[in-house]
């Protein structure tokens, strides 16, 4: 890689203004991940019943996660979208543009009438606000990563792409713990507050990203007149390659999060193994752990490269599967914690820490927003429907099935990272240690 390839990465010392873009970026996710990963909560705990009251308790699961899957079917056609307005119009505007679509989404939810209601139009109504969230929340990821990314530091694009990811487990925090304390709501208020408090960390984060600038690296390719016409189709044509692997990469940690959290949380409910309450308590601790872990995972590969975290991680979750079950059956709160703390904050946080700089370095600048919003959302497909799938493979082989899937999905990261280039390697670091000297010579000079 020359020091011409490097420069596209943005400024060698990044921008004075890249810790207010991590931040409108991070509230950004925290406020997106609250309304999407929200749904998945009333899903496990109460729309089987409030939406499908006419099945059995396993057929109304089946179909809520159903529900649940749409929303991750439609992403990638968000991350079109998204990805495409980000290389034709800047990072910036798809930033507000979605916050704004997710926003009145999830507050929709909580105004939805229930199947007593108005009967089968409810459970419509319901996919139809699904897909709308989906489109939104593919469209977020790409810009947000990509605004921070390209205004941090050569040095530190791990550390701070992973305060961006560090944004889905502070909106997991945040979701589980409004769903823990309206709990004690009487009725539909249980799960109708939580998503229609979420217009207030919409307007903060609204306020938040109007004021931050859009990205160095786009307004050099749009000085230079590099715009492409067509970069989705652009990317797809000349980086298939790079959006194969991302997709592989990425199923090991959003697929494996589906099995792992979505579902267990499912599992536990259903099987009685501990009460909902204490199923939350257990989950908004890891997801506290994750918080902190997840720019320090970032910030490990700033050090060691993005490949080597990768592959470790990959194999934990390979191991990781049968022992995963085996904890929670006991039905011992500690150990209910302890599975949620390694499967999240290690299995999970790990790799997504790594994502933030891995996927925006597999591509050129003018495609970037296109490539990397693919890789990332069109595995979000197999994650939907994977609490789905897991339901089926417990009826057929009991929580044996789900094990190995949640393994399978590891192994699947574990070859996509063997064959995904490394992007931050020895030659790499030592190039932007070169470019960092020479840049603080020059500001000296």
């Amino acid at each position: 890689m020359s020091n011409d390839a490097l420069s596209m990465r943005g400024p060698v010392q990044g921008t004075k203004d890249v810790r207010r873009v991590a931040l409108g970026s991070s509230v950004g996710a925290v406020i997106e991940t609250y309304d999407f990963i929200g749904f998945g909560t009333a899903a496990a705990l109460y729309f089987g019943t409030v939406f499908f009251p006419g099945a059995d308790p396993l057929t109304g699961t089946l179909a809520s996660f159903a529900t649940l899957g749409v929303g991750f079917a439609a992403r990638p056609l968000g991350g079109i979208i998204g990805g495409h307005l980000g290389d034709k119009l800047g990072r910036k505007p798809v930033l507000v543009m979605s916050l704004i679509i997710m926003g009145l989404a999830t507050f929709a939810i909580g105004l939805l009438p229930t199947y007593a209601m108005v009967g089968v139009l409810a459970p419509t109504l319901l996919v139809i606000v699904r897909i709308v969230q989906g489109l939104a929340f593919g469209a977020e990821w790409g810009g947000a990563i990509l605004m921070t990314y390209e205004h941090a530091p050569w040095k530190r694009k791990g550390f701070f792409t992973g305060l961006v990811q560090a944004g889905f487990p502070v909106g997991l925090l945040l979701a589980n713990l409004v769903f823990l304390g309206s709990g004690i709501l009487p009725g539909d208020w249980a799960w109708r507050v939580p998503f229609l408090a979420s217009i207030v960390l919409v307007i903060v984060g609204l306020i938040i990203r109007s004021k931050v600038p859009e990205s160095p690296v786009f307004e050099q390719v749009k000085s230079s007149g590099q715009i492409v016409k067509s970069p989705i189709i652009q990317v797809i044509r000349e980086d298939w390659r790079n959006i194969l692997r991302g997709i592989g990469l990425r199923i090991a940690e959003t697929a494996g999060y589906a099995v792992s959290i979505t579902y267990m949380i499912s599992y536990i409910n259903t099987t009685e193994i501990a009460d909902k309450q204490a199923t939350l308590v257990a989950l908004c601790i890891a997801a506290g752990i994750g918080v902190v872990a997840t720019p320090l995972w970032g910030a490990l590969t700033d050090r060691i490269g993005r490949r080597p975290l990768y592959l470790v991680v990959c194999a934990v979750i390979i191991l990781f599967g049968i022992p995963m079950f085996l904890l929670v059956n006991t039905g011992l709160f500690v150990l209910i914690i302890v599975t949620f703390a390694i499967s999240y904050a290690i299995c999970q946080n790990a790799l997504a820490g790594v994502q933030g700089s891995w996927f925006p370095e597999l591509f050129q600048a003018q495609t970037r927003s296109s490539g990397a919003s693919l890789a990332y959302q069109i595995s979000a497909m197999v994650s939907g429907f994977t609490p789905f799938i897991t339901t089926l493979l417990f009826v057929g082989l009991g929580w044996l099935g789900p094990a190995l899937l949640f393994s399978a999905y590891g192994l699947i990261g574990l070859i996509a990272a063997v064959v995904t280039r490394e992007t931050w390697g020895p030659r790499e670091r030592r190039l932007a240690d070169e470019a960092t000297t020479a840049s603080i010579a020059t500001i000296k000079a």
